[in-house]
């Protein structure tokens, strides 16, 4: 088991090596830089995406998940961000398009830079991780499906919403905590 746990955590960490800070920068600018903030993802990239949009909110942050009842219609000034492991899950592809017609701003989050999501954006942070396809460019993982995505996603979005509340110092722990649920 302690080897299974050590790999994991080597492969995550090497992915997180190999993501191009400037990208992962640029969606920090861009979030700080939104009038409000959409997120979007299927499956576990969207639970990801969900995660991401809770700590957003705790910062401070205007944010909505699409698909939740209570997401208002995106316009110019907002960011999209979308996340789909191969680029090319359909509906994903089809938010950032609309977003891109509505002025608003869109960043993929993806494994694929040449993908159909990400030619429909503005911005693109690639990890480099593998996915359920397992394409000869992504690289070896003993984890099976998206899991090395999955994991990677999450950690590096932490790192995104940490850094930019480190840079701009606009709200505190204390506030932060403050805009945890209270309701459970």
């Amino acid at each position: 088991m302690k080897h299974t746990i050590h790999t994991v955590a080597h492969e995550i960490s090497q992915v997180l090596a190999n993501t191009d800070e400037e990208q992962a920068i640029q969606l920090s600018k861009a979030i700080e830089t939104a009038k409000r903030i959409f997120v979007t993802g299927e499956g576990r990239s969207g639970l990801m995406g969900k995660a991401f949009a809770m700590r957003l909110m705790h910062a401070g942050y205007d944010v909505y998940v699409t698909g939740e009842t209570i997401t208002p219609s995106i316009d110019k000034g907002d960011l999209l961000l979308a996340i789909s492991g191969s680029g090319s899950t359909e509906s994903i592809c089809n938010y950032s398009e609309k977003a891109r017609e509505q002025g608003a701003a869109v960043t993929a989050v993806t494994t694929n830079a040449s993908s159909r999501l990400a030619a429909s954006s503005h911005s693109v942070l690639t990890i480099p991780a593998a996915t359920k396809k397992r394409l000869p460019e992504e690289p070896d993982t003993i984890q099976p499906l998206g899991n090395q995505f999955d994991q990677s996603l999450h950690l590096l979005l932490d790192a995104i919403i940490i850094y930019t509340v480190n840079q701009s110092q606009k709200t505190t722990n204390e506030e932060m905590t403050g805009r945890h649920a209270n309701l459970e």
